[in-house]
């Protein structure tokens, strides 16, 4: 491996951290992992960079407890590479980068929950169509893990919202002048009045915030939702699938958004820029039909 010029400071956290993922490689390798490429082959082909500095990063990640690596075959040995809880404690920091890059060098530097129509980002998360969801789970309003794509169906209606708040005074300040932000209760309650129709059409519907557990249970209650609410605070599905978020009353949230997935875990359809909830309800189940 080549000479690393070591930023170390024992009394600076951030040069300590850039010691291990300052180069660019390195956070790539890391996204890449969070969206579920774990084998040499995968990244090499989806990252481009040479097998010698590829096999350099996810050595050096290894060896700073960000990857862990194990093996899939025995002959010949083959090994995948996995986030640690080091390694998913770096997912804030790949979200906060995209944030900013969305905000400052593809957009004009205005906090949103929503994007233009014709966007870079709208065009990014568009290309979604056709990919798969990675496993992974997020929490439900009891705590347990649950997987955001229900087995039990042929169809998931994944629909993200920034937040919702059983009591009004619950909202970060400001909220209501953020563009995209209002018609969180709106929405849920859309897909609460119509889940017999979804019900019906084979799909089951989730909704997911980064919201804590206990204040989308709150909401829940107060709603009478009848599906469940899934928590992405740890923001493991905002990395898998690079969704788009903004910051508000200091949280990484996700920016209205909907997504059709079937069973093997592919997206079929998806509703970016969100502008009219209760229309991107009907599109939803008008997706589910005709999908099905």
């Amino acid at each position: 491996m080549p000479q690393r010029t070591s930023l170390h400071d024992a009394h600076c956290a951030i040069a300590q951290s850039l010691d291990v993922v300052g180069d660019w490689w390195t956070l790539l390798i890391v996204r890449d992992t969070a969206r579920g490429l774990h084998r040499f082959e995968e990244l090499q082909r989806e990252l481009g960079m040479s097998r010698k500095v590829l096999a350099e990063r996810l050595r050096l990640l290894v060896d700073s407890g960000v990857l862990s690596r194990e093996p899939y075959q025995e002959r010949p040995v083959r090994h995948e590479y996995r986030l640690t809880p080091r390694g998913r404690a770096l997912l804030p920091v790949l979200i906060a980068l995209q944030d900013w890059g969305d905000t400052w060098l593809l957009g004009e530097g205005e906090t949103m929950a929503t994007t233009d129509e014709a966007s870079a980002e709208a065009e990014r998360v568009r290309a979604l169509t056709g990919t798969r969801v990675p496993p992974l789970t997020l929490t439900d309003l009891d705590g347990e893990l649950r997987d955001p794509v229900s087995p039990d169906t042929p169809f998931t209606v994944l629909y993200c919202f920034p937040g919702a708040y059983a009591r009004k005074d619950a909202y970060p300040p400001g909220w209501a002048g953020i563009p995209g932000a209002p018609g969180c209760t709106l929405e849920s309650c859309s897909y609460r009045d119509g889940l017999a129709e979804f019900t019906a059409a084979g799909a089951t519907v989730h909704g997911v915030s980064t919201q804590r557990p206990d204040e989308q249970r709150a909401f829940a209650d107060a709603e009478r939702l009848r599906f469940p609410l899934l928590s992405d605070a740890g923001l493991a599905l905002a990395a898998a699938l690079r969704l788009p978020t903004f910051r508000a009353g200091g949280v990484s949230r996700l920016k209205r958004l909907t997504l059709v997935i079937d069973r093997d875990r592919t997206v079929r359809q998806v509703l970016y820029p969100v502008t009219d909830v209760v229309a991107s309800v009907t599109e939803a189940l008008r997706a589910v039909r005709a999908a099905g």
